[in-house]
């Protein structure tokens, strides 16, 4: 099946970004990207949709919003919104009346940068999610990059090191961000995890120097969202908006680190002697499931069962692992990138049902 590469959660100068569209969508071309969606705060720019391309290249274009409610001392309980095709931003200072009303509208919700610490050393506040007793969202954003940046930030030498060596940053999703989505899963939710970029390509200046902090290019190479749909791309936008969609809505996805090595061809399905599925999907145990695992590249990968490993491979590319046990079953897979182990892929659950 196609495989479409998605950057997400990415900020143009309608809010607090940099870039122009025209500036975005010529990075993302450079750097081979299908589909860019664009999540500035509190505004959904609307009829901006539509393909942009060059060449032979083409890359494109969807209209998210990221919810947030301005009126809070320090910004809480962020939300990103896609499909709902109307503003939302009203209904921000309650996270449950927004949820609702973006189901609804026929929109879905991911709960964004789920852990996003202070970093005092540079004046930044902690912007994490807090309201739990939320329900119905769509999902979370897993591994946001520029909150992973922003928890390194101890102090200014080691902000000024990290701006200068970008590559040496990315180490995978926040451990309390995993624990959380084992903990939604294990309570019976459904709940899609996507990776998100957080792009801004802001400016910065730390006495003398002057830099941008993460260019778009480097952000459409780092943390990306990858998704399985039953065609490609056909250059029609509202047939590809809805196929897009549904693809990240049924959790047809994994989050990439495509930086160390692409994620491209990363594949985890089950099949049982009546059914298969693909990550999102749910199957049932009858005379046993098998879960297969394809990977780009030989790694570490490991299985986990309801946010347990069960089974880890080392420096494979291929496994498989033969269950009878139902479960919320999941991958993650690990590479050694600058001297470090580092989050590669993590893909969405198979539910396996009993």
């Amino acid at each position: 099946m196609p495989e479409l590469t998605v950057s997400l959660h990415v900020h143009t100068t309608y809010s607090d970004g940099t870039g122009t569209y025209a500036e975005i969508a010529q990075a993302a071309l450079e750097t081979g990207v299908d589909i860019v969606l664009l999540t500035d705060h509190n505004v959904l720019v609307q009829r901006a949709e539509k393909y942009y391309e060059e060449n032979q290249n083409r890359v494109l274009f969807l209209m998210g919003e990221e919810v947030h409610d301005r009126t809070r001392a320090i910004q809480k309980n962020h939300l990103l919104v896609f499909g709902a095709e109307k503003e939302m931003v009203g209904k921000a200072e309650n996270p449950q009346a927004l949820v609702d009303a973006i189901a609804q509208a026929g929109g879905m919700s991911f709960i964004a940068h789920l852990y996003d610490p202070a970093a005092p050393a540079v004046g930044e506040d902690d912007i994490s999610w807090i309201d739990w007793s939320v329900n119905g969202f769509t999902g979370i954003e897993l591994w946001n990059g520029f909150s992973e940046f922003k928890s390194r930030l101890k102090s200014k030498a080691l902000a000024l090191f990290y701006i200068c060596f970008p590559e040496r940053i990315a180490q995978g999703p926040a451990q309390e961000a995993l624990q959380r989505w084992d903990q939604l899963l294990s309570e019976g939710q459904r709940v899609v995890a996507l990776g998100g970029a957080d792009a801004h390509a802001l400016s910065v200046r730390i006495g003398p120097f002057r830099r941008t902090l993460f260019p778009y290019q480097f952000h459409f190479q780092g943390v990306n969202t990858h998704l399985i749909t039953p065609k490609p791309l056909s250059g029609q936008l509202a047939a590809d908006k809805k196929m897009v969609y549904e693809a990240i809505r049924e959790g047809h996805a994994f989050v990439g680190y495509d930086l160390p090595a692409p994620t491209h061809g990363f594949r985890f399905s089950a099949k049982s002697k009546y059914q298969s599925a693909l990550m999102g999907d749910e199957i049932f145990p009858e005379h046993g499931v098998t879960l297969q695992i394809s990977l780009p590249n030989r790694c570490e990968c490991r299985l986990l069962k309801d946010g347990k490993e069960v089974k880890t491979w080392i420096n494979r590319a291929v496994c498989a692992y033969n269950t009878t046990e139902p479960g919320v079953y999941r991958v993650e897979a690990y590479i050694q990138y600058k001297g470090r182990r580092r989050g590669w892929i993590f893909s969405n659950p198979i539910y396996v049902r009993g």
